[in-house]
């Protein structure tokens, strides 16, 4: 079976975790502790960094952009880079403002601030990086609303990897109960149509030792 190292609230790996789900492939998790720099998991990917997935004839691919395309690539039923060059060059787009632009202005300074650092044992939370994450998620739930307001799916009438890759990192904040759904309900209804999804049933049972997520969490209704 294949095998997928990964970390619970890491959003990238979560992106391939869904993408595994819709393609219906079964998939083996193993949590890697990747500050431990463990020799053997090195040799995997010399970035030290998850997802890292090992393919049933032995084969490893590392990052989580190249193992989602590479298994779009290789399973294509559904297809989930786009059905057309305009809709993968979106989708492509999209990725990378939440894997780039979102994770810089809101999962580092939550997710990393609130949990990572109290993992490592590293101190308390810098109280001026979890306002600025706080603050900066608006912009971003308001630019999703405004995409769905003009579309079905965040990058065209059909499910992609855009949207995967943005529920992927919303997801790791929500597990906080830091994303205000409230104050964004087109954002809101877009989300529960991915957490409804039986790809993200497993992203929903994660629960981390010490810290179990809000009860709206895995509530498919909010």
């Amino acid at each position: 079976m294949r095998l997928l190292y990964h970390l619970w609230l890491s959003p990238f790996s979560r992106k391939v975790r869904v993408v595994l789900g819709e393609k219906r492939l079964d998939c083996e998790l193993k949590v890697e502790k990747v500050w431990e720099r463990r020799d053997a998991f090195l040799a995997l990917n010399p970035r030290g960094q998850v997802p890292v997935l090992v393919e049933e004839d032995g084969h490893v691919l590392a990052d989580s952009q190249a193992i989602c395309e590479y298994l779009d690539e290789v399973f294509p039923d559904p297809p989930l880079m786009g059905g057309d060059p305009h809709t993968r060059a979106e989708a492509r787009r999209l990725t990378s403002w939440f894997d780039e632009k979102f994770h810089a202005e809101v999962t580092v300074n939550l997710v990393d601030e609130k949990i990572t650092k109290r993992m490592l044992g590293l101190g308390e939370p810098l109280s001026a990086a979890v306002r600025a994450g706080n603050e900066n998620i608006h912009t971003h739930l308001t630019y999703v609303e405004w995409l769905i307001d003009r579309r079905s799916w965040l990058a065209g009438e059909e499910l992609t990897i855009g949207d995967i890759t943005a529920a992927a990192h919303l997801s790791a904040v929500d597990y906080l109960g830091d994303v205000p759904w409230e104050d964004h309900p087109g954002a809101k209804d877009w989300y529960a149509r991915i957490k409804s999804r039986p790809s993200f049933r497993s992203i929903l049972g994660d629960h981390i030792p010490g810290a179990p997520p809000p009860k709206h969490y895995a509530d498919l209704d909010f």
